[in-house]
């Protein structure tokens, strides 16, 4: 179903914002976040309010892999990859 939600999103990439898009990273300290709540899960010492930030990270994670995969996608398919 998200891949299908994101298919508009990807008709409307120009060869150069696919390009943009699939570079994008997260800040660093976004990053550290995630490094630390997901350590944190690996040792089973998460609170209930950093479950929940982790599972939000990682929901949007998914989204983000999914978008920058299109993305990757069309660069490639323009010969740009």
């Amino acid at each position: 179903m998200l891949d299908e939600m994101l298919e508009p999103l990807v008709e409307a990439l120009t060869p150069e914002s696919a390009r943009v898009l699939a570079q994008i990273q997260a800040k660093p300290a976004v990053q550290a976040r995630v490094d630390q709540l997901a350590a944190k899960c690996n040792e089973g010492s998460l609170t209930e309010a950093e479950r929940a930030e982790y599972e939000e990270y990682v929901r949007v994670g998914t989204i983000l892999a999914l978008i920058k995969a299109k993305a990757r996608r069309i660069v490639a398919e323009n010969g740009d990859g």
